[in-house]
């Protein structure tokens, strides 16, 4: 049984791999940064157009969350997470990717039962928790206005 375990730990050392944590960090500050520049010089080149700053910002949001859902269907995007890590998966083309991603793989199983249910498994956590998390604040900043704390 013992010599099972030490055989196991030594497999999993093996086939788990390395990573430099300079590098991982390098590569997603500049991946993060590369994407946050994109998304400025698409909100420059809006603004150039002539449109309002607001309006702007939306329509960049819904460009990168776009590019991020076509890059996800091309299976382009998980390779780009495999390099960047958290420098893709932070901003908001992460997000667009994780909502993607069990869609694509359960797309098999057709519209309703493969895409439909699949499209908030992981994201669907997490607008919960910034739901759940609001109400929460808002009932605690609720009380406390009502006691002339707030």
């Amino acid at each position: 049984m013992e010599v099972d375990k030490k055989m196991y730990e030594s497999y999993i050392k093996e086939i788990t791999p390395v990573h430099g944590r300079l590098r991982s960090m390098l590569q997603a500050f500049l991946s993060g940064g590369l994407i946050c520049t994109l998304g400025q010089l698409v909100i420059n080149g809006l603004l150039a157009m002539g449109m309002e700053k607001e309006d702007a910002m939306a329509w960049n949001q819904l460009f990168l969350i776009g590019l991020s859902i076509l890059l996800t269907g091309l299976n382009i995007y998980p390779r780009l997470v495999k390099f960047a890590g958290a420098g893709a998966l932070v901003p908001i083309t992460g997000f667009a990717n994780s909502m993607v991603a069990p869609m694509m793989e359960f797309k098999v199983e057709g519209q309703v039962f493969g895409v439909g249910c699949k499209a908030f498994t992981i994201a669907g956590p997490v607008i919960l928790y910034g739901i759940f998390s609001t109400w929460v604040l808002g009932m605690v900043y609720y009380v406390l206005g009502l006691w002339k704390m707030g």
